[in-house]
């Protein structure tokens, strides 16, 4: 029983990772626009999967299509999505500049990151509640005794207690990069 509510919290506390690697730190990242779509003979099509996504500089991203026709959908795209950022093109190359952010950008960022922090943990919770439910039901059906519930109970907590300690970790990582000068 343990397994998969730690399968599924790991899962979680992935996808708030994964979440914060489109929040920009003023430094190119791949992960910034690979998933973002375009359309590519009338499919939505990633960016990722129809272009070659470099970081020549610690500002600057860099792509290249494979398919030079695509370039104007891409740069579309780009311009279209919540970057900010108008991207030239030269026809064969789309280059995005990041500006360096303002003390108040690093907060409002932060400030998101809290947010999305808060969200996981509640996330984390409500495994942890359906956790202690199959728990309380294991002893009504006569599964487990009373006393197995309460050390099943205090693992869970335990296990809950872990992950929110994770998440917390990764967001003050995520919040010290964002406040670097």
């Amino acid at each position: 029983m343990f397994k998969s509510y730690r399968e599924k919290m790991e899962h979680h506390v992935k996808g708030y990772k994964d979440n914060l690697t489109t929040i920009r730190a003023g430094r190119a990242n791949p992960s910034l626009v690979e998933n973002i779509n375009f359309k590519y003979y009338g499919t939505d099509t990633p960016i990722k999967n129809a272009a070659t996504i470099s970081v020549p500089e610690a500002r600057l991203l860099a792509i290249q299509p494979w398919d030079m026709s695509a370039i104007k959908d891409i740069e579309k795209a780009l311009i279209a999505s919540d970057l900010g950022i108008t991207p030239p093109n030269d026809g064969k190359i789309i280059r995005l500049p990041f500006p360096a952010l303002t003390e108040d950008r690093r907060k409002e960022l932060v400030k998101d990151v809290k947010k999305k922090s808060e969200q996981s943990k509640v996330g984390i919770r409500n495994l942890r509640r359906e956790l202690m439910d199959d728990i309380k039901k294991a002893e009504k059906n006569g599964d487990i005794t009373e006393d197995e519930r309460k050390i099943n109970e205090k693992e869970a907590q335990e296990l809950t207690d872990e992950f929110i300690e994770l998440i917390d970790s990764i967001t003050k990582d995520k919040e010290s990069e964002l406040m670097e000068v």
